[in-house]
């Protein structure tokens, strides 16, 4: 096993400066995309992907609602539907890397197809999850939130907040800040892109028979918060943490253990997908 620089450390060596500076120009602008791409990630990576896809934990239907309304706080514009998410996981892990994965990158020229591919296949599901029974454990429902945190009035009230945010806190001379916008505005899909685009493609592998082509991208994700050791992953999928070696760190993994600490949840180490 080799572990060479590719694409993710490029990304990762533009993403660190690029944050400081945005910080150097206005603190109010880098706290705020700071809060929504961890949290909006956060939310995504426990909720929808460890929680809602694989069951690694267990939780009350009170707690679910709990973290139903954070999740809508912080993913914002781009709010998923955790069972709708759910189903699309589950039918990734069964088809990794064929084509009827719903977004494995190597059927498809840019990553611009792939989103597109993939948004069509989630707005199926979320319209009509009863048609995926195979794929649909039923985790969570909270029906009328659902229909709620993707509603166009919901989606388009979150965008132009963020941007009255930009309006209020960019100094003036710095108007190219609003190119992160749309950032804002798409960042569940534009996390999804990232982790599976480069987590099929660029990385190493700790292991060679998960039957796809899934790899680390590198050993400690800071940028995605352990979402990019796909290959970890998906060798182990129900683990609460995606670092499997010694010299690897998955930055959530312990805000998740915090968590089954303080009794907000329980680890669930015998559900199977």
């Amino acid at each position: 096993m080799k572990i060479k620089p590719t694409i993710p450390y490029i990304l990762v060596a533009l993403f660190i400066p690029t944050l400081i500076a945005i910080y150097w120009i206005s603190v109010p602008i880098g706290l705020f995309f700071t809060i929504h791409w961890y949290g909006a990630l956060a939310m995504q990576s426990f909720f929808h992907h460890r929680y809602s896809a694989h069951g690694t934990v267990v939780m009350s239907k009170r707690t679910e609602k709990l973290f139903f309304i954070i999740s809508w706080i912080l993913q914002g514009s781009s709010f998923l539907n955790p069972r709708a998410y759910g189903i699309m996981h589950r039918m990734h892990h069964d088809f990794s890397d064929t084509k009827s994965d719903p977004h494995s990158p190597h059927f498809f020229k840019d990553i611009f197809g792939m989103m597109w591919h993939t948004k069509k296949i989630y707005i199926e599901i979320s319209d009509h999850p009863d048609k995926y029974e195979k794929w649909d454990t039923k985790r969570p429902i909270w029906s009328w939130f659902e229909k709620m945190g993707e509603s166009l009035i919901s989606r388009l009230s979150w965008g132009i907040s963020y941007s009255v945010f930009y309006l209020i806190f960019l100094p003036s001379g710095h108007e190219y800040l609003y190119l992160l916008l749309p950032i804002h505005w798409l960042m569940n899909p534009f996390h999804g892109a990232l982790v599976n685009w480069c987590g099929h493609k660029y990385g190493y592998r700790n292991y060679e028979d998960t039957n796809d082509k899934s790899v680390n991208c590198l050993p400690l994700d800071i940028m995605l918060l352990g979402e990019w050791f796909q290959n970890n992953h998906h060798q182990d999928k129900d683990s609460p943490n995606l670092a499997k070696k010694w010299w690897e760190f998955n930055p959530l993994y312990p805000a998740i253990w915090f968590g089954a600490f303080i009794g907000l949840y329980k680890f669930n180490h015998h559900e199977n997908l």
